[in-house]
């Protein structure tokens, strides 16, 4: 019977108990995926200065709700949003534990996010006990304390439902969730969370041990402390150790000092005192330094200063000065420079990028050989301790610290036997499993057979196939496989079922001829041997636009003919995206801007990662959409206004939206811009992306795809919509909100969208439009404060207004 209910189980509503940082994001998350969230706290035990002046009293509604409505609004306006949508508070309804907590009954998960602390985490069960329906998940986000002691004394019921559920901050940007069993919790019990965390919540879900910190926070914190110890043996700089340990190891750009200063040193170290006590060992050694900063109450962003402060130099500016550990002393920036670092800017695969900076002659190589020396030490000495699979650790590290590469997978990168000798070089001994894996013969912790990715099994001394990645497609684990195609941009996988997926493989997946070349095969290609085509990749982002680099140099060249023809190539490829014999589904995610967000445009259907930060971007470079994307927002305000809509207004925002460069904050806030429509679909979990792209496919194609027809009935305004708009953009440029150039570039962008120098409003062909688009980006490429701003984009990455 228990397992027939598991195997029905739904979650349409959710009580989350305690509206803290954690709590409240967590319901923000629960609300993004379309359940309705019950958010509880306690009410206050006195009146603040306000409600003593109103006349209320701790009776009053308001007042009882102030600590979860108060709590709940900062989550909302953070910044960035925990909401893919701002309309989705409104499944969220908020209550306190005295007056709301017997609607927990009606609820199919019960989440407890309250204060990290046994006694008072035991006294809400026990509240909870009284009205909670026997069958109803109860879970705890505790980030440490052994679900052991929190289950003890309850019943069978709540023990055998009840489990760890650690969210990590914040819940809807960092993918981990881990899930803590006890030995009494049903396995059908955590076989549906980790279904539900993967398939509803978009999380990676890893099942943990109930030890210490879990798996992430252990090795997590145990890395940001020896890092700083490795600081400190070199005496290298806060600067110099964010350079070493940020984006250039595939770690977030907080790097460590940052990433400290986020988390609050006072977190740090409690965690880590909390890890040695409950090791009955000081695994984890906090510097002498960080105990002074805390007695000074620098605890990081939270007090205002920590390893970084806000200062203001001699020119009146306001920077960033970093903490001398051995003075206690803030000094001004300065930039790091090592010449290993120099050695790695034409590598753009991290995995090769490993071999060179372990192998550095300076202190950037001392460092990183020490660093990871220790980490692979520590990682392997916690197997199996904090989890049987290896392949445990390298999901949790990178899915709740951020990183590219987990461990293990680095080990790899660098060979088995050299991470061996890392570790023995600081004295360490690696732990038995390490030594009986060497004797087996076996020379990697990963491998890949016939695309499936397998991990070495310390148990049974050999390979066995990842489980956590049965549903996913991963394009990383086809290489081994023959590509359909291959260029040194793009790469055309066969995922089988008849189904093709072109992945783009350049720096930030701009788009250049590789593409357009793979673009272009891919097509011919699957229109004779499949039944559709998924354009889509794993990298951080789907594509930053076009290739601006060569579009500047023919410019500066004055080689118009050459960014002509650059041009129409790429409105030709982006109209076969719309225009082929079988369904095309783009899967964008990330960043997806200017010819990305144009090529999705054109799709048959879009399957978008939430996490999708997609606009029409090149006003910002001084230019106007001109692979298809001014064109096809015209076109889509002459199909809304053939249903019935206000001409007008939706012409407007279409021009508003290109005008101000708008990226949308997820998937969902395109729906609103008019780029994502109805039959695009959204994958909460980036991992499911590509398999989800692929069901799409094969369900259009099932149900017999006809290639579209060219639109030649595109209703536009000519001369009266570009006279509307003229009035707009001056009284913009006389109220100082654009610049002269500016005024310029929203003028062609204007002349394009309402369809040219028309007499009255007529039906235009979308060849017609693409004419236009082209001669405007072309104009705008001789402008000198438009190569003025691509120049400042190019070699500092910074946008100006000229």
């Amino acid at each position: 019977m228990e397992n027939q209910q598991i195997t029905k189980r739904r979650i349409n509503k959710i009580a989350i108990l305690g509206s803290g940082v954690m709590g409240s994001r967590i319901a923000c998350h629960f609300a993004n995926i379309g359940v309705q969230t019950l958010l509880l706290d306690i009410p206050p035990a006195q009146l603040n200065d306000l409600e003593t002046k109103s006349g209320l009293n701790l009776e009053s509604a308001v007042v009882r709700n102030r600590i979860v409505n108060d709590a709940l609004k900062a989550t909302l306006t953070s910044s960035p949003a925990a909401l893919y949508h701002p309309s989705f508070s409104s499944r969220i309804k908020t209550g306190n534990f005295e007056d709301n907590l017997a609607e927990i009954k009606d609820c199919d998960w019960i989440l407890e996010a309250v204060v990290e602390n046994l006694e008072i985490k035991q006294s809400l069960y026990e509240k909870i006990e009284k009205f909670r329906t026997p069958g109803t998940l109860i879970t705890s986000n505790t980030s440490g304390i052994p679900l052991t002691w929190l289950a003890k004394g309850r019943t069978d019921d709540f023990q055998k439902h009840f489990c760890g559920s650690h969210f990590f901050n914040p819940p809807r940007y960092l993918p981990l969730l881990e899930i803590i069993p006890t030995g009494k919790t049903e396995p059908a019990i955590i076989d549906f969370l980790d279904m539900y965390g993967k398939h509803f919540l978009g999380k990676t879900t890893v099942i943990c041990k109930d030890t210490p910190a879990f798996i992430a926070n252990r090795i997590g914190v145990y890395s940001i402390l020896d890092v700083i110890g490795v600081q400190q043996r070199l005496d290298l700089s806060v600067e110099e150790i964010d350079k070493l340990t940020g984006p250039v190891i595939g770690h977030p750009k907080s790097a460590t000092f940052r990433t400290a200063d986020v988390v609050g040193l006072d977190t740090l170290v409690k965690v880590a005192d909390g890890l040695n006590l409950a090791l009955g060992k000081p695994v984890l050694e906090v510097p002498d330094f960080i105990r002074k900063m805390l007695e000074n109450k620098w605890l990081g962003d939270k007090t205002g200063q920590g390893f970084f402060a806000k200062k203001v130099n001699e020119k009146g500016e306001k920077e960033f000065w970093t903490l001398n550990s051995k003075t206690l002393e803030y000094k001004a920036p300065q930039k790091a420079k090592f010449a290993t670092l120099e050695a790695t800017k034409s590598i753009e695969q991290l995995e090769k990028r490993w071999s060179v900076l372990a192998a550095g002659t300076d202190k950037a190589g001392d460092f990183y050989r020490q660093m990871l020396g220790g980490l692979f030490w520590y990682a392997s000495d916690c197997v199996p301790e904090i989890a049987d699979q290896i392949f445990k650790v390298d999901d949790a590290m990178c899915a709740g610290f951020g990183w590219e590469m987990g461990p293990f997978q680095t080990w790899d990168c660098l060979g088995f036997e050299l991470g061996l000798d890392l570790i023995k070089a600081l004295g360490k001994t690696p732990p038995e499993w390490i030594n009986q894996m060497l004797k087996s013969g076996a020379q990697s912790f990963f491998k890949t057979e016939n695309g499936v990715k397998h991990y070495f099994d310390i148990k049974t001394n050999g390979y066995l196939p990842v489980s956590s990645l049965s549903t996913f497609i991963i394009l990383n684990d086809l290489r081994n496989k023959k590509p359909v195609f291959q260029n040194s941009g793009s790469t055309l996988h066969d995922l089988g079922d008849e189904i093709l997926c072109l992945e783009f493989h350049t720096k930030m997946n701009t788009i250049g001829s590789e593409i357009v070349e793979g673009l272009h095969r891919a097509f011919d290609i699957a229109e004779k041997s499949a039944n559709g085509l998924v354009i889509g990749n794993q990298g951080a982002n789907f594509s930053a636009g076009a290739n601006l680099g060569l579009v500047f140099m023919y410019a500066m060249e004055q080689e118009f003919d050459e960014i002509d023809f650059m041009i129409r190539q790429f409105q030709q490829t982006v109209m076969r995206v719309r225009y082929s014999s079988i369904p095309v589904i783009l899967a964008p995610h990330g960043l997806t801007l200017g010819g990305g967000c144009e090529m999705t445009l054109h799709a048959d259907r879009v399957q978008a990662a939430a996490e999708t930060y997609m606009g029409l971007v090149e006003v910002g470079a001084g230019l106007i959409p001109g692979g298809g994307g001014t064109k096809e927002m015209a076109m889509r305000v002459s199909q809304k206004l053939e249903a019935g809509d206000t001409e007008l207004n939706s012409l407007q925002n279409a021009f508003m939206t290109i005008a101000t460069a708008k990226v949308s904050t997820s998937a969902y806030d395109t729906f609103d811009m008019g780029i994502l429509q109805h039959g695009d679909r959204i994958s909460v979990n980036k991992n499911l992306q590509i398999a989800d792209a692929k069901k799409l496919a094969l369900e259009i194609a099932s149900q017999g795809y006809s290639k579209p027809i060219p639109k030649k009935d595109i209703k536009v305004q000519g001369r009266g919509g570009i006279a509307t708009f003229q009035a707009g953009i001056y009284a913009m440029k006389v109220g100082g909100k654009i610049s002269e150039h500016d005024q310029k570039v929203v003028e062609k962008l204007s002349y394009v969208i309402n369809g040219g120098d028309l007499s009255y409003p007529q039906l235009v062909s979308e060849q017609y439009l693409l004419d236009l688009e082209r001669e405007a980006f072309l104009s705008l490429t001789g402008e000198r404060k438009t190569l003025e701003r691509i120049q400042s984009l190019l070699t500092g990455g910074k946008l100006i207004r000229n």
